[in-house]
C-alpha cells in the first residue's frame, strides 16, 4: 500500500497533532463551518473521536461496521475524549501481528497495516479540516501531510469516486500547492 512498513508511528504522531491542534479550539468555536461541509466543528470532533474508538474497536477484533464513528462531547471536554480514544485505539494495536491479520475496516477486509494506513490517512486529512476551519495558524505536519497523500492516491481513486465513498472527487490544484493544499484538493476539498 505505501512504502511505510509499520505506520503506527506516524499513526501515534497524528494523534500527537490533533491533541496539540484540539488544545487551541474553545467552545466558541465549535459552531465554525468545517471543509466536511456536512459537519460542523463540533460534529466533526464526533466523528473524528468516534472514528478513533471505531478503529480501536477493529484492532480488538470487532467489524467497523458494527461501531458507528461519532461520539457524545462536552464543548470542554474534547481533549479528555481524545485521550480515552488514544489509550484505547494504542492498546488495541500495540501486538505486532495485528499488522499482517485480516481486519474487518469499512471499506472491506484488509491486513491491519492496510487499516492502520486507512486511518492515519484519514486522521491527518481531518486534522487539516480542522485546521481550516479554525484558521488560527496551527502548523500542520508536513511529513504526516505527505505520508496520508501517499495513501489516499494509493487507495482512492483520481476520478469520480463511487457513491459512498469517504472522500468527494478529488479537486484541482495548483501544481505548487503545499503538501497540505495537495492532500486536501484530493480527498475533496475546496481548496
Amino acid at each position: 500500500m505505501t512504502a511505510v512498513q509499520d505506520p503506527r508511528p506516524q499513526y501515534l504522531t497524528a494523534l500527537d497533532q490533533l491533541e496539540k491542534l484540539l488544545a487551541t479550539i474553545t467552545p466558541a468555536d465549535l459552531d465554525r463551518p468545517t471543509p466536511c461541509t456536512e459537519f460542523t466543528l463540533r460534529r466533526l470532533l464526533s466523528h473524528v473521536v468516534g472514528g478513533i474508538h471505531r478503529f480501536a474497536y477493529m484492532g480488538e477484533g470487532g467489524r467497523a461496521e458494527d461501531v458507528v464513528a461519532a461520539v457524545e462531547g462536552s464543548d470542554e471536554g474534547w481533549p479528555a475524549a481524545l485521550d480515552r480514544a488514544r489509550t484505547r485505539v494504542t492498546a488495541a494495536w500495540a501486538d505486532d501481528a495485528k499488522l499482517g491479520r485480516p481486519t474487518a475496516a469499512p471499506w472491506g477486509e484488509v491486513p491491519g497495516a492496510a487499516a492502520v494506513c486507512g486511518y492515519l490517512m484519514e486522521l491527518v486529512t481531518h486534522s487539516g479540516d480542522i485546521a481550516r476551519s479554525l484558521d488560527n495558524g496551527f502548523a500542520l505536519d508536513d511529513d504526516l501531510a505527505r505520508t496520508a497523500l501517499a495513501v489516499a492516491e494509493s487507495v482512492l481513486a483520481a476520478g469520480p469516486r463511487a457513491p459512498g465513498a469517504p472522500f468527494a472527487a478529488a479537486r484541482p490544484v495548483a501544481e505548487d500547492a503545499d503538501v497540505h493544499t495537495r492532500l486536501a484538493a484530493f480527498t475533496g476539498r475546496t481548496v
